[in-house]
């Protein structure tokens, strides 16, 4: 790991330090009711979401083997185990291993991994797409919407995430067609601000691009899109059913779907940067934050069901990840490094590609 890296991680821990200490003086918190919500939860439904969340990584490898498949023929099930070790590498180390999944399913199907940077980079902004367009269609037309605080700014903001996936499926489209000027564009207007920052705006647009032409047809697009959104769906009911497994709390036990959307953007939110193992506690607080400031749950059942949606969603995977990894004769920390250097290098000769065609 990279020493700026390591100051980024003893600051935060620094903070969660802070955080935890001015927190314990100003909250009455009772750890025998904190145990107690968690003796009286429903562990089936915790099951089913984790249940689901396994089922979201299957359909993560479907749409992966989608991208490769106008340059190799490659099963999904020969890409579920780069995808459950790739997420238990992101669990363990944080976003040092965001690369590990196009590294080994590069290693693997022996396609470049350039090839699979531009796939991940398409795979991001369908997730991104997919999981505004939910957001906002639950916001805008659930029956209980009404019930959320402050309804005027929820709409709002779900106006505003109907909006970012309109934006995306627009600039999709621009791209498809014309991603060198739109990257010529964008590079050359952020480069007002930043000439590097410009460079790499310019960089990921073409990576985006690269990653779309991977889709062989329409019909293809159509189910990348479908999948994206089954997916995320899926993702949003392994929270609802994780949130309603604490049934000694009303609040939470009759939990409804656009409360839960809420609390998901959080929970998302709060996994923008993920540390090793630090991370684990920023997202319980930030969770069991939200839970108690959008909803009053009081903070035992918030604790709990916070720590529980982060083993659910996040830590549910290590356990397989770890005996996958151990069959496939695969090393998380060594995969994680090798990733990352990979990844450096790429962009590296991505840079001096740039400065080679500004000097021609």
């Amino acid at each position: 790991m990279k020493k700026k890296n390591w100051i980024f991680w003893a600051v935060a821990l620094a903070v969660l330090i802070a955080v935890v200490l001015v927190a314990r003086n100003r909250i009455n918190f009772r750890w025998d009711v904190f145990l107690h919500q968690l003796k009286q939860a429903d562990w089936t439904r915790i099951g089913v979401g984790i249940a689901l969340i396994w089922l979201a990584y299957c359909l993560r490898a479907v749409r992966w083997s989608i991208f490769l498949k106008p340059t190799k023929h490659v099963s999904p099930f020969e890409l579920i185990g780069s995808m459950v070790i790739g997420f238990t590498g992101v669990a363990l180390f944080g976003r040092l291993a965001d690369l590990v999944r196009p590294y080994l399913v590069s290693r693997r199907t022996q396609i470049p991994l350039s090839a699979q940077i531009a796939v991940y980079t398409v795979e991001r902004m369908f997730d991104m797409g997919a999981m505004a367009l939910i957001f906002s269609t639950v916001l805008l037309f659930s029956p209980d919407r009404h019930s959320l605080p402050r309804p005027d700014l929820i709409n709002k903001a779900a106006l505003g995430g109907l909006l970012v996936a309109v934006f995306l499926a627009l600039f999709t489209v621009f791209v498809r067609v014309s991603g060198r000027a739109v990257a010529r564009v964008l590079g050359r207007a952020f480069a007002a601000l930043s000439p590097r920052l410009g460079e790499q705006i310019a960089e990921k647009v073409l990576g985006f691009r690269d990653g779309l032409n991977a889709i062989g047809s329409m019909g293809d697009l159509l189910l990348v899109v479908v999948i994206s959104l089954i997916h995320w769906s899926m993702i949003a009911f392994a929270y609802l059913e994780t949130a309603r497994a604490f049934v000694a709390e009303p609040i939470l036990a009759n939990m409804h779907l656009a409360q839960c959307m809420l609390l998901m953007a959080a929970s998302m939110g709060s996994s923008i940067i993920t540390l090793p193992v630090v991370g684990w506690f920023t997202q319980i607080g930030l969770t069991t934050a939200a839970m108690q400031a959008f909803f009053k749950v009081p903070w035992e059942p918030a604790l709990g069901c916070g720590a529980v949606l982060l083993l659910v969603t996040f830590l549910s995977v290590i356990p397989l990840g770890l005996i996958w990894a151990r069959f496939e004769h695969v090393s998380l920390k060594k995969v994680t490094e090798e990733s990352e250097h990979a990844g450096e290098e790429i962009a590296t000769q991505h840079e001096h590609h740039q400065v080679s065609e500004s000097a021609g």
